[in-house]
């Protein structure tokens, strides 16, 4: 399917059960792990759904290998190709090895060290762009345009939402009464797995995204009815800069309830608070659930939540409440 009619396809429930028998050999059933002491800070049952344990690191090697593994053999033999911040390169690189196909990607020169060193672990050959969602798709057509490669969209691609909607099929049997589900936005395509999921299995269980308030144009969004997309934002949640497109926006207007934000502290505080309390490493774009729950108590108190961690690929020489620490007191350096 050519890349204009892949953007229009909408994916239905029968292509997401059919992508999780496709990638189960090649992804793990993530377990969920629960909190007393969260729980009773936020006022609500938390079930986190803990991606940041999945192959490569990341949820989004659910898309990446149901994309992978269901080309031709004509179609693969080219390779695939992408343009991502981090966990989608990394994941399409896991998935493209796996299979014995190449794999190019074009990340931001700004990205995080340790995923550019995943990226190349996993095999895949990396193109740097600017860190602009208007530079890494000038650079990105170069790369098509020379390679020839299969386009596997990080999250507009209907292959890529089947995937990561099987994240929450496995929520969904791995727990019972959820009231609603939260999990970041960026793109959009955790979100949208989630909501084509739920709305067909569980439609009673309410949708939530949580976004960083210096990169809230989903939120905006939402609230205007219309895509409006931000070209270089700056957050400590680097998976969550990039905008919405058209399939993933079918999805978040049709299915959500509200989008969440946070500020940079905050989700700082959040991740620290899941390090310290939960024991488990997580980037910053997966604090970002809990930061907007715990900014916004009366929306989820007495409710059973199902919350998705969706990564856990940090640079862990750059923990951002040391980087945090650091700045403010060059700041009160400054003052003196």
């Amino acid at each position: 399917m050519k890349t204009d009619a892949l953007t229009q396809y909408i994916p239905t429930l029968e292509d997401m059960l059919v992508a999780h028998e496709r990638i189960k050999p090649h992804i793990h059933r993530t377990p969920v792990m629960t909190s007393s002491f969260l729980n009773e800070l936020t006022g609500t049952e938390l079930f986190f759904k803990c991606e940041n344990f999945q192959k490569a690191g990341a949820f989004k090697v659910r898309g990446a290998s149901n994309a992978v593994f269901g080309l031709d053999e004509e179609t693969a033999k080219a390779g695939v190709a992408t343009h991502s911040s981090g966990n989608h390169a990394l994941s399409l690189s896991y998935a493209a090895g796996r299979r014995g196909i190449p794999c190019h990607v074009v990340m931001p020169r700004t990205a995080p060290q340790a995923k550019k060193d995943a990226v190349r672990g996993y095999g895949g050959i990396i193109t740097e762009c600017e860190p602009s969602t208007s530079s890494r798709e000038a650079v990105f057509a170069e790369v098509e345009a020379r390679t020839g490669a299969e386009f596997v969209h990080p999250y507009n691609d209907p292959r890529v939402i089947a995937g990561q909607g099987t994240c929450s099929k496995e929520l969904l049997e791995q727990t019972d009464g959820l009231d609603a589900v939260i999990a970041p936005i960026g793109g959009g395509g955790m979100v949208s797995g989630t909501c084509l999921t739920l709305s067909n299995l569980a439609p009673g269980v309410e949708i939530f995204a949580a976004e960083p308030e210096q990169a809230d144009d989903a939120a905006r969004s939402f609230k205007a009815g219309h895509i409006i997309a931000d070209d270089a934002p700056n957050t400590v949640a680097d998976g969550l800069k990039v905008p919405l497109k058209e399939l993933t926006w079918h999805f978040v207007s049709n299915h959500v309830t509200d989008i969440l934000t946070a500020s940079e502290h905050e989700i700082i505080d959040a991740m620290r608070l899941i390090w310290a309390r939960m024991k488990i490493v997580m980037e910053p774009s997966s604090a970002v659930p809990l930061a907007t729950i715990l900014k916004n108590r009366d929306v989820f108190a007495g409710k059973r939540v199902g919350v998705i961690i969706t990564g856990g690929n940090v640079d862990l020489g750059k923990l951002p409440w040391s980087i945090l620490r650091s700045e403010e007191r060059s700041q009160d350096a400054r003052s003196l």
